[in-house]
């Protein structure tokens, strides 16, 4: 039995140490001090923030494969704005006084009359226009839809040529023609087709104020329309050779896809109108009389006419043709 676990001989346990020190030195009175009734608050710290869990330690692994979503997106750098389609500019209506051509007058001077039957005339010129319209048709460009019509000398049916082109030409379908005598020094194109204009081309090269289109004779027959060479004068190769000349007639072509120009110039040997308006135009028909036209004069009409790249060569008054073709009348009633 140890010390600590005595019991005293009355039964009692023995006091303690601290009980027995209070009996002897009174020690009823000790305690914690008194707190000052004037201390300063103490101050509220901040609240800790919570400490964060410590993260595991990384494990390597395998590169995950990137996905669809995990790819990052190229940055695509704005692409330049288009800039828009400018609208095609409306064709210049074609707005002239209004005439009737006399039916009796085409047949006297040996024109195409449109409402007559089909006659060798025709089918020849259904030929030269059809080689026209596909040359057009195939460049794209406004100027080969503007065609020259010209001859080396006088005499050699140039005009006669154009006239009959023109009338030929203006019956296909939705085309309109436009046949301008620039034959300054001789214009003839008016009275050949029975009409009467006092102003026409010169009038409106002299005179800016002046709409060419509002000159352009509208006639009974569809889709031909004129334009006389007007008042003439000692100046008309100078007008011809200025830049009004291209003004006019980019604005009769602009637009307007399905109208052709046809110009009746003077001989290319006798003027320089026929040099002047090559440049303005995309082909040019050359008309040489058979038996009668020179090699030498086609050689330099050909030269003065090469500002046209196209150049076409139509053989008139011709009795003979070396492969024995020759248009005649088919049809009829069966005999």
């Amino acid at each position: 039995m140890t010390e600590q676990s005595k019991i005293n001989q009355d039964g009692a346990k023995r006091t303690s140490l601290l009980e027995r020190a209070d009996r002897v030195f009174g020690l009823d009175n000790l305690g914690p001090a008194k707190v000052p009734s004037n201390l300063p608050k103490p101050r509220v710290p901040a609240p800790r923030p919570a400490p964060v869990a410590a993260q595991p330690a990384a494990v390597p692994a395998a590169a995950p494969q990137p996905t669809a979503a995990a790819v990052p997106t190229a940055y695509a750098a704005p692409q330049p704005q288009a800039e828009p389609t400018p609208e095609p500019e409306p064709a210049v209506a074609l707005s002239g006084p209004y005439m009737e051509i006399d039916s009796e007058h085409l047949r006297d001077a040996g024109l195409i009359v449109p409402e007559d039957p089909v006659t060798a005339l025709l089918e020849e010129f259904r030929i030269v226009k059809r080689d026209i319209i596909a040359d057009a048709r195939a460049g794209g460009d406004p100027k080969q839809r503007r065609i020259l019509v010209c001859s080396p000398h006088q005499g050699e049916g140039k005009t006669y040529c154009a006239t009959n082109l023109a009338i030929a030409l203006a019956a296909e379908r939705d085309v309109e023609v436009l046949l301008v005598d620039a034959d300054v020094i001789r214009p003839s194109v008016a009275r050949r087709l029975g009409i009467s204009a006092e102003r026409g081309l010169m009038d409106a090269l002299a005179n800016p104020s002046l709409r060419p289109e509002k000159l352009a004779v509208r006639t009974d027959i569809e889709g031909l329309f004129v334009l006389p060479a007007g008042t003439t004068g000692s100046h008309d190769a100078e007008y011809l050779a200025s830049e009004r000349t291209g003004e006019i007639l980019d604005r009769l072509t602009r637009g307007a896809p399905n109208r052709y120009v046809i110009f009746d110039t003077p001989p290319a040997l006798a003027s320089s109108a026929a040099a002047e308006l090559a440049s303005h135009v995309g082909q040019s028909v050359l008309v040489v009389r058979a038996d009668e036209t020179s090699r030498a004069a086609l050689e330099d009409a050909h030269q003065l006419l090469s500002a046209c790249p196209t150049i076409k060569l139509l053989l008139n008054a011709a009795h003979f043709s070396p492969s024995g073709r020759r248009f005649g009348e088919y049809g009829g009633q069966e005999e």
